[in-house]
């Protein structure tokens, strides 16, 4: 066997494993990008579980304005004793 026979066997079998290498990376991503796909969608209907449990604006107005007259009762209270 000559030089140039070993070289194009090396090179050959180099080629052949690198394909292999090669699929297998490939077929790797495929499954992690469905995989990908899966868990986004999951991450979406979490989200939209934890906006649907937000604060209604009505209802906060409504909390904000019994804290505000409390506060103020309290101020009133504060103000009397302190004339005494």
């Amino acid at each position: 066997m000559d030089s140039q026979t070993v070289i194009n066997t090396l090179l050959g079998l180099t080629a052949f494993f690198g394909g292999i290498w090669v699929r297998g990376i490939s077929d790797s991503l495929k499954d992690m990008k469905a995989t990908d796909t899966v868990l986004a969608e999951k991450v979406q209907k979490i989200e939209v579980l934890v906006a649907g449990e937000y604060v209604k604006r009505d209802d906060l107005d409504v909390l904000s304005t019994a804290i505000f007259k409390k506060l103020d009762r309290i101020e009133t209270k504060i103000d009397g004793k302190a004339d005494k």
